[in-house]
């Protein structure tokens, strides 16, 4: 029998072996295990696995995607500006190699956008979904190619709206042929109002250009412009604020008041994770964009010397072929959210894209041509406008039911062609009448 005395010595000896109510070998191996998952984290730094990352980054993006067969035809078109004269061939050569740039260029936007969330990701996609533009313009505006660069950004709003919008509704109405595909014609109407607000800013300088009733001849179209832009930009400016936190519940796609939240778990679930990591998607966006800089000085310099070997007008080159390159990610992911009956993702993708261009590019590059010394102005011609002018009315017109079928997409493309063949036998104006 053990006395008193003798149970609190051992009642204090078995609490000396423990420590926090736990045995001293279960604690020895907690720690062997902390020591063991610190050594497996500093492994997982080691050299080996920082390669195999980098190489598993690069298949990611370069060589995962179908359209990536293309990217030899961008190195090819450097080595044929050096080795031969041949202008045409560096033309064609560059706007192929551009297009998978500019397909991956929108990949890596939406996996950093996964990482900064909803806000921050709109912000990205306005700067980086339209950046080929972007880029091909200030090449262009640097040369002085000041009609280019009013055509091209032209085409890109034409090929959104009417390419873009009619292939994704022609799609989404086969897919679903039994009823009309619907949208959120809240959002639709805002943007319609955004474009036409556009069109005025392009209207006016062209018409006090051709109307010869400017205060001082040749400059005042220029300084308008310039004052136009400033509010163009203010007023896009206004409405990302009004998207991303004042009214974001305006924009939410109708599928989402419609369905119950199982629905909306599911669509959770259904969330792709993100391939890349934040800072590979940050690297990745850096090299693209240096890449597509590159190949854009290449195809701006052989503009010209394409135009004359194969005997078409700049006018159809900038308007039309340039544009379908650096919509080339937008044109694949509005037809496919079409075809899985989210439209409201295709208009945030055609009619948003077509918003930014002319609310934000192209005031931005009357604001860098006015930094560059050059005359970049908001007149874009008569006939440039006027196109414009009615493409914004058909398409409001179009979307002002919220509903979509393949009759709408298939009027939209029809137009598009009606568009192109008409830029394909118009001659631009003369210098001197610019």
């Amino acid at each position: 029998m053990m006395t008193s005395t003798e149970e609190e010595k051992t009642g204090l000896q078995e609490e000396a072996i423990t420590i926090n109510g736990s045995p001293m070998a279960v604690r020895k191996m907690q720690a062997f295990e902390h020591i063991g998952s610190l050594a497996a984290v500093a492994q997982s730094y080691g050299p080996r696995s920082v390669k195999s990352r980098i190489l598993k980054s690069i298949y990611i993006v370069l060589i995962k995607a179908k359209i990536n067969v293309l990217l030899p035809f961008g190195p090819l078109a450097v080595i044929l500006h050096y080795l031969t004269g041949k202008h045409g061939w560096v033309f064609f050569f560059s706007l192929i190699g551009i297009t998978p740039m500019a397909e991956r260029l929108g990949y890596a936007t939406e996996q950093l956008a996964c990482y900064t969330g909803s806000t921050v990701g709109g912000l990205l996609n306005a700067t980086f979904g339209n950046a080929t533009e972007m880029i091909i313009s200030i090449y262009a505006l640097k040369n002085g190619m000041i009609r280019v660069v009013q055509q091209s950004l032209l085409g890109s709003i034409l090929s959104n709206m009417l390419l873009v919008l009619g292939c994704a509704f022609f799609a989404g109405g086969l897919t679903h042929p039994h009823k009309d595909q619907d949208f959120n014609k809240a959002s639709a109407v805002v943007n319609s109002g955004l474009l036409l607000m556009a069109v005025m800013g392009l209207l006016f300088p062209a018409v006090l250009h051709f109307t010869h009733s400017e205060v001082h001849y040749g400059k005042s179209e220029v300084t308008l412009s310039r004052f136009s832009s400033c509010v163009m930009l203010l007023a896009y400016a206004s409405y990302l604020f009004f998207q991303l936190k004042s009214h974001r519940s305006l924009y939410n796609p109708i599928d989402s008041e419609v369905d119950g939240e199982q629905d909306a778990k599911e669509d959770n679930e259904e969330e792709e994770e993100p391939e890349i990591t934040q800072w590979e998607a940050i690297v990745w966006l850096a090299v693209l964009t240096i890449w597509i800089s590159i190949l854009s000085g290449y195809l701006v310099d052989a503009i010209q010397g394409a135009s004359e070997s194969v005997n078409m007008p700049i006018a159809f080159i900038s308007v039309i072929l340039l544009p379908i390159v650096g919509n080339a990610a937008e044109h694949a992911s509005a037809i496919m959210f079409a075809m899985k009956d989210k439209l409201d993702i295709t208009l945030g993708v055609a009619i948003g894209s077509s918003t930014q261009i002319s609310m934000f590019v192209i005031p931005f590059c009357v604001v860098i041509g006015w930094m560059m010394g050059k005359q970049m102005d908001l007149n874009f011609q008569l006939f440039e406008t006027a196109t414009l002018f009615i493409t914004v009315l058909v398409v409001a017109f179009m979307l002002q039911e919220g509903t979509a079928n393949y009759f709408k997409g298939l009027m939209l493309i029809l137009c598009y062609l009606i568009v192109a063949a008409s830029f394909f036998v118009h001659v631009d104006p003369t210098s001197d009448d610019n």
